[in-house]
């Protein structure tokens, strides 16, 4: 496993990491789970067809933002814009950024990192489902930027790994717990005060098929 540090994006070619999650919520139950927080969803281009699926880089996927007039809206997007030499964006480092716009959450239900096969036969790598337990939802913070050539698209922000990911990758994306997406939100705290290293037991780990 390669340690990202000193990159500053992640993208083909360069170190690989999350670029598989999967989600598989409804719009109802996405909208039911944010008012739990006190957030409202509203679906200004429509109420989305959101199909169980993994997502996979370039793919659309649903985020929440935070829209001018103090509401909340959730749209799909693309994940990923293309970077230097045309690579897709789809990690952004966030050590030391305060983000003062452009955040978004991304919607999912867990997220997939990969390590070498335990089985030295075995040419594909073993294949791990990062979720919060009990399955809820998990809050990934993004940065969503409009790319001239390819509308609006989104990307993950990675911090150093929690104790749940370091055993499987040098770094993590970064998942808010659900008291902090409002306020990543709306920019009522830092983000050097919401992003960092998961705390231990904020994700189990699952084997998954090998891919």
């Amino acid at each position: 496993m390669r340690s990202c540090a000193g990159a500053n994006f992640f993208g083909i070619g360069a170190t690989r990491m999350c670029n598989l999650y999967t989600q598989s919520k409804s719009p109802d139950e996405i909208a039911r789970l944010f008012r739990e927080q006190q957030i409202t969803l509203r679906f200004p281009e429509g109420v989305p067809n959101l199909q169980p699926r993994d997502i996979r880089i370039t793919d659309p996927g649903p985020i929440v933002r935070a829209a001018p007039d103090e509401g909340f809206d959730l749209v799909v997007r693309r994940w990923s814009w293309p970077g230097q030499g045309g690579r897709p964006v789809y990690n952004f480092r966030s050590d030391g950024r305060e983000f003062p716009s452009g955040r978004c959450l991304i919607v999912a239900d867990g997220f997939y990192e990969f390590t070498s096969p335990a089985d030295p036969k075995q040419k594909r790598k073993d294949r791990w489902l990062f979720q919060v337990p009990g399955g809820g939802l998990v809050g990934i913070a993004g940065l969503v930027r409009d790319d001239p050539g390819r509308g609006e698209a989104f990307t993950m922000l990675t911090t150093e790994p929690g104790p749940d990911v370091a055993p499987y990758h040098g770094r993590q994306v970064a998942v808010l717990r659900p008291e902090q997406w409002r306020p990543w939100l709306t920019y009522a705290e830092p983000a050097s005060e919401l992003l960092g290293p998961a705390p231990a037991g904020t994700l189990e780990v699952l084997a998954a098929m090998a891919a």
